[in-house]
């Protein structure tokens, strides 16, 4: 990918959709897609098994590098990975500076499912509250001029992501 940073690559049957790339402003525009390509070497990571890949510790920095990491192990250890799609939606950024930014979205993972890596086994549950996440990032703009993700929260079942 253009400007040293690395490429991303998600298996074929998973998908992330990102709604709302587009605010006008070319500021914003750039903190959503890094805020995208944080997500996803998160799960690149997961797919390839492990934490250790360039685009993981690239998008994602301190506080958030770490929880992300917990994140991808929880797969790991389960022996999971996951197929189907998941939707990003309701993004929206807010700018502190020129250099500081917070981002606020919804995921939808109502159509995608965790696969066992070892029996190729997928849950199929139907989708629930649980299967809609709130989450806050805040990023930083790094001297490579790279939106990196510092700090991430969810919060599984919120209301304000539900249909």
């Amino acid at each position: 990918m253009a400007g040293g940073r690395p490429g991303i690559e998600l298996p074929a049957d998973a998908k992330n959709v990102f709604e709302s790339e587009r605010t006008g402003d070319s500021v914003k525009d750039a903190v959503l897609a890094d805020s995208a390509l944080s997500i996803n070497a998160v799960d690149e990571a997961i797919f390839k098994g492990s934490a250790d890949t360039n685009a993981l510790g690239f998008y994602n920095v301190g506080k958030a590098l770490s929880s992300s990491i917990t994140y991808v192990q929880g797969y790991i250890d389960a022996d999971d990975t996951w197929i189907g799609v998941t939707r990003y939606f309701d993004r929206k950024v807010t700018l502190r500076g020129t250099d500081k930014a917070y981002v606020t979205y919804c995921s939808d993972e109502s159509e995608s499912y965790i696969k066992n890596r070892k029996s190729g086994k997928v849950d199929k549950s139907a989708a629930s509250a649980d299967s809609y996440v709130l989450y806050n990032t805040a990023l930083t703009k790094s001297a490579a001029g790279v939106w990196q993700t510092t700090e991430i929260s969810s919060k599984r079942g919120d209301t304000a992501c539900q249909p």
